[in-house]
């Protein structure tokens, strides 16, 4: 199993670029593999992006932005559902992933 965090190395959006360096910090800290998926340069794997989110978890109006998580095929989220799972202390579930034991790090 493969985390790819969907990001957009590009966006001019400030919040957008804080919360993608928040999943990663976050990831990086806790010692989960995963692989970052720049949008921005690959058209192929943006649209393997849209195509992969589900009807109920798209916007009404325009397209998902990132971050979006998966583990390999299976959607997990975007950056608020990644939130909760962080405040709720849930986030290994929420990767699909076994807890890790000895994490401890929470930036």
């Amino acid at each position: 199993m493969v985390v790819r965090v969907f990001v957009a190395s590009s966006s001019p959006s400030v919040t957008i670029k804080k919360r993608q360096q928040d999943v990663v910090r976050f990831l990086e800290a806790n010692k989960v593999e995963f692989e970052e998926v720049d949008i921005t340069m690959s058209e192929e794997q943006r649209q393997w992006m849209y195509r992969n989110i589900p009807p109920e978890n798209k916007p009404t109006q325009g397209n998902p932005l990132p971050p979006q998580i998966f583990n390999d095929d299976r959607y997990c989220g975007d950056y608020d559902c990644f939130f909760e799972s962080k405040e709720s202390n849930t986030v290994f579930s929420f990767l699909g992933l076994k807890p890790q034991p000895t994490s401890t790090a929470q930036p």
